[in-house]
This record gives structure tokens, sequence and C-alpha cells, in this order.
């Protein structure tokens, strides 16, 4: 089931603070970006952020699951956790300052 853009533009929206935020498409389901780090899927309408250690720490007992057969777990936000827009920024926030940056691509068409 895919998600509801009305679901991923509610959270980007309550994402605001945390920086700059965007969602992409990926495979009918959308990743959530800040700062140009992919921090986080929303898969079949639920929020899952990549796990780091000061955002487990942040976010305190939390569920953790896989956005898709076959994924690594991830935080598995509630959507009543959703409306808290400080403590959801934060969270992001904070995972995001943990995860590295994506590696440039190179031109296509290039040789090495």
């Amino acid at each position: 089931m895919a998600s509801d853009r009305k679901t991923v533009a509610f959270i980007v929206d309550q994402l605001a603070a945390a920086g700059d935020v965007s969602a992409k498409l990926m495979f009918g389901e959308y990743g959530l970006y800040c700062d140009g780090r992919m921090v986080a899927m929303i898969c079949d309408d639920q929020l899952f952020v990549k796990p780091t250690a000061g955002g487990r720490a942040f976010a305190g007992v939390i569920d953790e699951a896989p956005p898709y057969p076959g994924a690594k777990p991830c935080l598995l936000v509630n959507a009543d956790r959703w409306d808290d827009a400080e403590w959801l920024a934060q969270l992001v926030r904070i995972s995001t300052a943990e995860l590295q940056m994506p590696k440039p691509k190179k031109p296509k068409g290039t040789k090495v």
C-alpha cells in the first residue's frame, strides 16, 4: 500500500525546523531528506527514521521495524508523536548530524 501524499506533506511540514527537508518518491513510497542526507522513510503511512546512537538516546523507548521486507530495522515513530513538531524535528536534526553525506555522483559518460 503506497503512502498518502497528505501524510507525506504533513510530516515534511512538521519537520520544517529540522533543516532543509524534502521528500522524494522512491518505488511507490517516500524517502525523507534533511540537509542532503536521507534520514527517514515513509512507507505504508508509517514514519521510519534511520537509527543512530543519538537518535535512539533522544527517542527513548521506541519500537524498531524494517520499513519494507529485507530492510534493516529503523526507528518506528508512532503517528501520535507526529503532532509534536518540536520533538520530531529534534529527532531528525540529531539523526541527520550523525549520518554521512552521500558520495557525489560521477558524471555519466566519463571513464576513470
